[in-house]
């Protein structure tokens, strides 16, 4: 069940396709002869499902999901062991090497922010010393004012001064015209990311989330959201100021 604003309770089965919401412990996703509720995806869009299941016919899409579904696998020790217990032995950097050496590729791309410079040179020179070539484009490449796609000065990082935007456009264009293999982004701004993955041809894996406050770690207030982060689920956002005056204590209380 789930509780509505106003106080109405939601039964499972009302609620539209969320699959974090579903309270079935044998899912059926999961599960030969699980279950799930009437919203179910895997009950309810079956038309959807064979749509989808068609596209991993193509031999390159199914090379690809063949390989990242083995790389899932290897990610962890003692498969075999009855019952199993989760232990992962491999981090996302190792990943992203393994799996780019299983897909036979040479020619990596990477798209990182600007203030990730220090990052993306060891990334780069990881990669290059297991033998991949690298093309890396920084999110300011250009030096083109902000002003160009009408941000007022005062919008600025730094008021009063020059600017450059992030253009993930001609960082995808750039990777697009190299031909690279395989596409890493590397903390792109929010939307800045969207935009690159609309105009970037090959596939792409994403490395990191930028998350200015948390050490572009973006789960951090997901996982403190009952205790640091509550106000989260607590307080509506709104202007700077209705933020401001809720969080700071006024001197006159």
């Amino acid at each position: 069940m789930e509780r509505e604003k106003g106080g109405a309770v939601k039964e499972m089965d009302e609620i539209n396709c969320n699959c974090t919401k579903c309270a079935v412990i044998e899912k059926i996703c999961r599960l030969e002869g699980g279950k799930g509720p009437r919203w179910c995806p895997t009950k309810k869009e079956e038309e959807t499902l064979s749509e989808a299941l068609k596209e991993y016919d193509a031999p390159d899409i199914k090379e690809f999901a063949r390989n990242a579904s083995v790389q899932e696998g290897v990610c962890y020790a003692f498969r075999d062991a009855k019952p199993f217990v989760m232990i992962p032995t491999k981090t996302g950097l190792e990943e992203l090497i393994e799996f780019s050496q299983r897909m036979g590729y040479k020619k990596l791309g990477i798209a990182f922010c600007g203030g990730l410079t220090h990052e993306a040179s060891i990334l780069s020179e990881i990669l290059e010393k297991h033998g991949f070539e690298v093309i890396a484009v920084s999110c300011k490449v250009g030096g083109i004012p902000k002003e160009r796609i009408g941000v007022r000065d005062d919008e600025k990082i730094r008021i009063g001064e020059f600017e450059s935007m992030c253009n993930p456009i001609t960082q995808a264009k750039i990777l697009n015209h190299a031909k690279t293999d395989f596409n890493i982004m590397l903390g792109l701004c929010i939307g800045h990311d969207s935009l690159f993955l609309r105009y970037i041809e090959g596939l792409t894996t994403v490395f990191a989330v930028k998350d200015r406050l948390t050490g572009h770690n973006p789960m951090a207030p997901l996982y403190t959201s009952r205790s640091y982060y509550q106000r989260m689920m607590k307080l509506e956002f709104g202007s700077p100021e209705e933020m401001k005056s809720r969080l700071v204590s006024k001197a006159s209380e």
